[in-house]
């Protein structure tokens, strides 16, 4: 049976839970599994965090089979659990396949069936508002159907009314096929929302009924921006929980990060003065109109990039922008029961103070944020103010860390062979890692030591702030999977270094006689589209009798799926291939990375927080940009062993990989692999393995 709802399992409940792996064996045979070491090892030291509410971070790899190893522990905990991932495809995994089939594993063991619930942001979900009653458009009149896109609408309108007569979630992913433009003509966000004591159909919302369903369920699946919203941000979002599992946990603070970048744009500040003439009747607007004209005159010639000393023409706009949108706010008159007209005035009001906001973030010139311009189409009609926290490592202490029990895991949490770099970008310290070499012994977890901690100061140049010691412990599984004999790590020593120039000679030739040693069956990972791009070209030339394709060639999704449904094809592409791309069998059995995957020298955010460690007294390279390479390239060598079965190369054509000075820290953080120099080593390993394949076939 569920448990009553609304209401928690009783603290005393574990008392009658029976262990955690006798739970997950039962729900590992359920499901026709096998017992690996890794997941048990896991699961006890989970159900042990949770216990003593020390936070835990797991590098569990690929195979490990993580998701129980969480999710059973979850189950059996006493208060409720959050599951926070990274990407929608794992929430999706998580929520349709691996609970429902945990659930009904352990159905004869557990003596309560938990309940479960997935939560995302409001504009994930359709508004019945908007479905029925209309858009506002940028006058503030309610519109039938966006201009271009009124077929899909009306798909998604008839989509949405049936979720709404089924008790469907009316969420983005259960919807029909659509475009992002197309989907604002029928969500709201939460500023723009009339909330539901006002609005007409806040019984049937969408999202007030996945808030109620969570607010009921001891296990909730939810998302790493929700998460930030909830926490970082200060906006309730999730009911009140002990603990948080963060899945896919590298991704963290890269998503808080984005969580709490604000942008500020002309066409966004001139669109907020057209919805908010017909509600305002003093100059407000043409205040807020005039404001905008000094911000486009202050951002006339300015260069992109970084903006570290703010030019006084931009500061003197900024101030104009923020003062007229709080005054416009303030003169927007209130709810005055009229219906439609509120919902066009909700989103006025929703949009101006979104530009206060902004302004004013952007007008303080806080030494904790960075701005820059981005390098979009540098006009006056285009140019966008971007800001973003210099970091949130002490926002994460102060809220999440200090609050819940947090377990963090990943199959790339340990860079340079460490836990340390994962922790401290996160607000765990160092030295607050605890000694728990004799916990779980029965279990045969092995916990490295590392020294204790006392009560430490999170900046050291201000020592009135010391906070509470927060304990954390770091567990590496290990992997089912045998590195040494599965995979190849070369290292292309013999070649020049990587140019800013385009991709050498020496390089294309060099991949050209890989691909071609495979026989295709290549995933190709590229620091840029012109290098995928001149590799592609290439290749095709050289090789016709391969398929290739690139990114931009078709939708990514589509390019995807051909790759994983022909061996042959080889697949080229940058950052977004470098994550999330599974791909078990014979179909890749190369992964080529072109380079180091270090950011960008004039990338602002990177290059501001590299530049604050050196002024702190630590190594900026290393902190930032080695760090950041680190996790890319661990990420992008796990695309190739994905089973027990699988056997390939990894091959960095990036020599510093082999003579730099930072070389051992990138090494460290990939799988252990066998690694070799040696080109024609490498190629008759892949003419045999192309072999073998073409012969399985």
């Amino acid at each position: 049976m569920d448990a009553t709802p609304g209401q928690m399992r009783p603290a005393d409940a574990e008392q009658d839970q029976p262990p955690v792996v006798d739970v997950l064996r039962a729900a590992v045979a359920a499901i026709g599994g096998d017992e690996r070491s890794g997941q048990v090892q896991m699961a006890a030291a989970v159900e042990a965090a949770m216990k003593s509410g020390q936070h835990l971070l797991v590098q569990a790899g690929t195979g490990t089979g993580k998701s129980l190893a969480y999710l059973v522990p979850a189950i059996l905990h006493p208060g409720r659990v959050v599951v926070a991932t990274a990407t929608l495809a794992l929430q999706h995994q998580l929520v349709e396949r691996d609970i429902p089939a945990l659930l009904a594993g352990v159905d004869g063991v557990l003596s309560e069936r938990p309940s479960y619930a997935v939560l995302k942001g409001r504009n994930n979900y359709a508004c019945l508002h908007r479905v029925r009653d209309g858009v506002p458009d940028d006058q503030g009149v309610l519109v039938e159907i966006a201009e271009g896109s009124g077929a899909e609408v009306l798909r998604l309108r008839a989509w949405a009314e049936e979720q709404a007569t089924s008790g469907g979630p009316g969420d983005r992913d259960s919807a029909p096929s659509h475009v992002d433009r197309t989907w604002r003509q029928v969500s709201v966000s939460h500023r723009e929302c009339l909330g539901a004591a006002k609005c007409p159909y806040g019984l049937e919302c969408f999202a007030e009924r996945a808030r109620e369903k969570a607010a009921q369920s001891d296990l909730i699946v939810t998302n790493h921006s929700l998460l930030a919203i909830d926490t970082v941000g200060g906006v309730p979002m999730i009911p009140e929980y002990d603990v948080v599992v963060v899945d896919e946990a590298h991704e963290l603070v890269s998503r808080v990060t984005q969580q709490a970048t604000d942008e500020l744009s002309l066409p966004v500040v001139d669109r907020a003065v057209r919805r908010v003439r017909n509600f305002v009747k003093g100059r407000e607007a043409d205040d807020l109109d005039d404001a905008a004209d000094a911000l486009r005159g202050a951002l006339v010639g300015l260069p992109g990039g970084r903006i570290v000393n703010v030019p006084e023409a931009l500061s003197q706009a900024l101030a104009l922008v923020r003062d007229a949108a709080r005054a416009v706010v303030s003169a927007l008159p209130r709810d005055t029961g009229e219906g439609d007209g509120d919902a066009a005035r909700q989103q006025a009001r929703g949009i101006a103070d979104e530009v206060r906001k902004v302004a004013e973030r952007l007008a303080a010139h806080s030494d904790d944020d960075v701005t820059w311009l981005a390098e979009r189409e540098l006009n006056q009609g285009s140019a966008v103010l971007c800001i973003a926290p210099l970091r949130v490592d002490g926002q994460l202490r102060g809220t999440l860390f200090a609050d819940k029990t947090a377990v963090l895991t990943s199959a790339t949490i340990k860079l340079g062979g460490d836990f340390t770099a994962l922790a401290v970008s996160v607000g765990l310290h160092a030295a607050e890692r605890v000694d728990h070499s004799l916990d779980l012994v029965d279990e045969g977890v092995d916990y490295p030591a590392t020294a204790g901690a006392g009560a430490v100061s999170y900046d050291a140049d201000d020592p009135g702030d010391e906070q509470p010691a927060l304990s954390w412990r770091g567990v590496d599984v290990g992997s089912p999977f045998d590195y040494r004999h599965q995979a190849i790590l070369y290292v292309a020593r013999h070649l020049p270094p990587p140019s800013r120039d385009g991709i050498p000679t020496a390089q294309i030739d060099e991949i050209v006689s890989l691909v071609s040693a495979a026989g295709g069956r290549t995933l190709g990972l590229f620091s840029s589209r012109r290098a995928a791009e001149a590799a592609s070209e290439a290749v095709r030339e050289a090789l016709p009798h391969i398929p290739l394709l690139c990114q931009g060639d078709g939708q990514l999704s589509h390019l995807q799926a051909e790759f994983v449904a022909n061996p042959a094809v080889c697949l080229f592409g940058t950052l977004s291939l470098w994550q999330g791309v599974d791909v078990p069998g014979p179909t890749c059995q190369l992964v080529l990375i072109d380079r180091i995957p270090f950011p960008r020298p004039d990338d602002p955010l990177m290059s501001a927080r590299s530049n604050a460690v050196s002024r702190a007294g630590g190594n900026g390279f290393m902190a930032v940009a080695a760090t950041h390479a680190a996790l890319l390239l661990a990420q992008g060598a796990g695309r190739l062993v994905r089973t027990t079965t699988d056997r390939g190369v990894v091959a960095v054509l990036d020599s510093r990989l082999a003579t730099a000075r930072y070389a051992g820290f990138l090494r460290a953080s990939l799988p252990p692999m066998w690694t070799t120099y040696d080109p024609q080593i490498t190629r008759d390993a892949l003419t045999r393995l192309s072999g073998m394949a073409a012969q399985a076939s």
